[in-house]
């Protein structure tokens, strides 16, 4: 604890005042119990130190001169793993920015899948509690110290790490957001930032898909299947998608797909082999997981890719690396965070997002809009399968 002069004194009521030279500190009290002893007995004996029975009590640091106040901002924090009703709407603090970090306030936050698997504990947050969330458009409110390349006012996306988006403000490291284009709105840049950059390093780096190719892409309606089907579309593939009703058909149909299948009433590993005449497909993009994984893999070609991105329906069971000799498969478990490991991947990825956006290779659905404090309900309208395109919550 700082020591306490007599500046800090002086606030106390009149009658608590300890009457101190300006020099003198309350850390002068020795702290050997004996001398201290003497010590205060001699101070009440001087003509400097006059008083009859004072307490003195620790200032909080808000009452200190200097401290930087608390702000509190509304969000949502998470104390246990488990279902939509685990997120909790309350006040939560929220710091000043350190070196290197900007604070945004939140304009428009994205809801993606993996929000659910931190939710439920598929996968593990660094500490509990925790504030989901790994998507977010916002303003800048403060800059920290150090280079960071934004200023108070600038509009910036991210996605990926930190989570922590489900919140009215959070902290950023600069380094992990990008510039917003200008005549993007916020609520199309959160619904396309973390899906967008998703489909550009599956369609374009995890498998390179190329005119000629045929590409099967589970979840077609989806955040992430919609994105995919219209850039496969527009790069020149076949592109086949599976969906769960008739008017998430339609949405595929007019996304780019070439041939809807209707999972729940069709058997989607022999209307693949029909639609290619058995030759399979170049490429499965599989969410679904436990549900799909198996006839992802009956439906590829020799040689064919197995990208499994997520696991809506469950992990996918353990597959034998002899399973995959048969026809030469490869099998990968790609994340976003490994693609755009360095700052230049990240404005690469995120840069050819937008400009697909503005040129109309890919439009944003935004079809769903939930109040942030409302997220429990979006939460299980997207595990339910009720959404499809992008939800975006707002602050």
């Amino acid at each position: 604890m700082a020591a306490l002069t007599l500046h800090h004194l002086s606030r106390l009521p009149a009658s608590r005042h300890l009457s101190l030279p300006p020099h003198q500190t309350l850390s002068s009290f020795p702290r050997n119990p004996v001398k201290n002893l003497i010590f205060r007995q001699n101070l009440a004996e001087s003509s400097i130190f006059r008083l009859s029975t004072v307490t003195v009590k620790a200032l909080s640091p808000v009452a200190v001169e200097g401290s930087p106040e608390k702000k509190m901002v509304k969000g949502i924090r998470v104390y246990e793993h488990g279902g939509p009703e685990v997120l909790k709407w309350e006040d939560i603090e929220v710091g000043e920015p350190k070196d290197g970090e900007i604070r945004v306030k939140n304009k428009a936050i994205g809801l993606n899948f993996i929000d659910v698997y931190y939710r439920k504990g598929v996968y593990k947050p660094a500490s509990m509690p925790f504030t989901p969330g790994m998507e977010a458009v916002g303003e800048v409110v403060a800059v920290g110290s150090g280079l960071t390349g934004r200023k108070i006012g600038d509009l910036v996306a991210y996605a990926g790490s930190p989570m922590g988006a489900y919140a009215e403000e959070q902290i950023l490291p600069a380094d992990k957001v990008v510039p917003v284009p200008s005549s993007m709105d916020p609520i199309v840049a959160a619904s396309i930032m973390l899906k967008g950059m998703t489909a550009q390093f599956l369609l374009r780096r995890c498998f390179k898909v190329e005119r000629g190719h045929t590409i099967l892409v589970h979840a077609a309606a989806g955040g992430v299947g919609s994105l995919l089907c219209q850039w496969a579309n527009a790069l020149g593939a076949t592109v086949i998608g599976t969906v769960s009703t008739n008017e998430k058909a339609a949405q595929a149909k007019e996304d780019g797909c070439h041939h809807v299948i209707m999972y729940k009433n069709e058997d989607f590993v022999s209307r693949v082999k029909d639609i290619t005449s058995g030759k399979g497909v170049d490429v499965v993009y599989d969410s679904v997981g436990k549900d799909t994984f198996k006839g992802s893999l009956a439906c590829l070609k020799s040689r064919g890719y197995m990208v499994s991105f997520g696991q809506s329906s469950g992990s996918p069971d353990p597959v034998p690396l002899s399973d995959l000799a048969p026809k030469s498969l490869f099998l990968t478990r790609p994340s976003m965070m490994q693609y755009n490991e360095t700052r230049d991947e990240l404005l690469e990825c995120a840069g050819e997002v937008f400009a697909n956006v503005a040129s109309g290779v890919i439009k944003a659905r935004v079809n769903h809009k939930y109040p942030l404090s409302r997220v429990a309900d979006a939460h299980a309208d997207l595990e339910n399968r009720i959404t499809s395109g992008s939800v975006v919550l707002l602050p």
